[in-house]
């Protein structure tokens, strides 16, 4: 019988990662992710699934952020009416983000047809709606890491801890046939070893066939007490200019970290001169999520109703008027608001009303994808436009990557390392010059073959040579 894997997402591209799996005569959706960045990266979501909905037996998660989960809404919305699995905090995660995502679809719908009624176009649908991501939640599925669960016929699913956020997963996919066992492992996105608040990635040692993300595969994050070192002097700076830091954060996982981070660092960091916000309730719900999870990692700063311990300056603000409070403070805010690239969220608000200005900073803690307004500032532009508006970009903007939530190239090769035999690998989730990098790394290194996953491939996986022999 074929197992095989079809790659269709974040395929030399770091978001919207999809992948068929077929095992055995069923077909499984491995990740079902939006592409992210600017518009016209963002218009390849409303392009058809690459396979019809009623041929999908099941879909697996591996972690909660939208360029892995957000187009279940609309596969459901497409009639999907199958189980999805996920780790159980990924589902609560879901819980979460979906519907904040169809929110911003909403919006983002209203937004260009106001332009679309001018030009006499006709309107335009939102991807999927927030009742849509609500009503997609009842197909989820929660699965404890390491428990074995026959999701079809023959192939057996197990999650271990990707030490990315919270609920973050290696998918490992063991097909059961007339030629053995088989084994496929997705690596999902994998954390560092540095990770603030999450632990570790676990080492799988036995595969047939390895998937691997790739997203820093060019590149070693600077030393962690390098990376410390440089938040605590950008606030430092900060706070003798007078100004406001911003910084967009993913409202799961970074956010996390950083606040872990100020709590621990609180008197170093002199941050009793300073008013910590957590401008987005979708972020405030998170860190409720990462309380009540609190078993799956090994740091203590989550409270129930969104207290924090060691953080008494702190204050998350929920409501739209609570938001807007903020707007007034032209000194002493430390402003975390979604969203991480910049690409819709309450940062624009706050960008609006600092980026201007030459005293405030601007704090990049994560990777920004292409064609979004975070790459743009990053990457030095002189002027942003928001809501059709022109702001000239005077504030300091700092890019600090030893926070990335992602795996280096050191610890990908680590990681991949832990394999016996050097089984078959491919790369997803990266920019092209990163996987290139990455694969003469791991040949040089390892003297393994990393190949890149291109779109609509197939890879059949195929017994590996020595558990071959084992077999006979």
């Amino acid at each position: 019988m074929s197992f095989e894997i079809q790659f269709f997402g974040a395929t030399e591209q770091v978001t919207g990662s999809l992948y068929v799996v077929r095992a055995n005569g069923h077909t499984v959706l491995l990740e079902c992710g939006q592409v992210q960045g600017g518009r016209n990266e963002e218009l390849q979501n409303r392009e058809p699934f690459p396979i019809p909905v009623s041929d999908i037996d099941a879909v697996i998660l591996s972690h909660a952020h939208i360029d892995h989960s957000g187009r279940v809404p609309l596969l459901f919305k497409c009639g999907y009416q199958g189980p999805v699995y996920a780790q159980l905090a990924t589902v609560a995660l879901c819980a979460i983000m979906l519907p904040d995502s169809g929110y911003l679809n909403e919006k983002d719908a209203e937004w260009q047809n106001k332009d679309r009624q001018q030009k006499g176009m006709d309107p335009l649908q939102p991807l999927y709606t927030k009742r849509d991501a609500e009503e997609c939640m009842r197909l989820f599925r929660g699965v404890k890491y390491g428990a074995a669960l026959e999701i079809v016929p023959g192939l057996t699913l197990r999650l271990h801890d990707a030490g990315h956020i919270l609920g973050s997963a290696i998918v490992e996919l063991e097909c059961s046939d007339s030629d053995g066992k088989r084994r496929l492992v997705f690596s999902g996105d994998l954390g560092g070893r540095a990770a603030p608040v999450m632990d570790s990635p676990q080492k799988l040692r036995r595969a047939d066939l390895v998937l691997m993300e790739s997203t820093y595969g060019d590149r070693l994050h600077r030393p962690f007490a390098d990376t410390l070192q440089e938040l605590g002097d950008v606030i430092k700076s900060a706070r003798a200019d007078r100004g406001n830091i911003l910084i967009p954060a993913f409202t799961v996982g970074r956010t996390q970290d950083l606040l872990y981070l100020m709590a621990e660092h609180f008197d170093a960091w002199q941050l009793k001169d300073w008013r910590i916000f957590l401008d987005s309730p979708m972020g405030i719900e998170a860190n409720d999520t990462y309380y009540h999870y609190r078993h799956l990692y090994g740091a203590h700063l989550f409270g129930p109703d969104a207290h924090l311990l060691g953080l008494p300056n702190f204050h998350a603000t929920r409501s739209t008027e609570e938001s807007m409070s903020i707007n007034p403070i032209r000194s002493g805010a430390i402003i975390i608001a979604g969203s991480g690239m910049c690409s819709g969220g309450r940062i624009h608000h706050h960008l609006k009303n600092n980026i201007a200005r030459a005293e405030c900073h601007v704090i990049f803690v994560g990777y920004q994808a292409l064609g979004t307004l975070g790459r743009r500032i990053v990457d030095g532009a002189d002027e942003i436009r928001l809501w059709g508006e022109k702001y000239a970009v005077r504030a300091q903007v700092h890019t600090i990557g030893g926070l990335s939530a992602h795996a280096d190239q050191d610890d990908l090769i680590d990681w991949y390392s832990g394999f016996e035999d050097q089984p078959p690998l491919y790369l997803v989730h990266g920019e092209p010059f990163a996987q290139q990098a990455l694969a003469a790394k791991i040949a040089s290194r390892l003297g393994a073959v990393a190949a890149i996953a291109r779109n609509a491939q197939t890879v059949e996986i195929k017994l590996a040579a020595r558990r071959k022999r084992r077999w006979a």
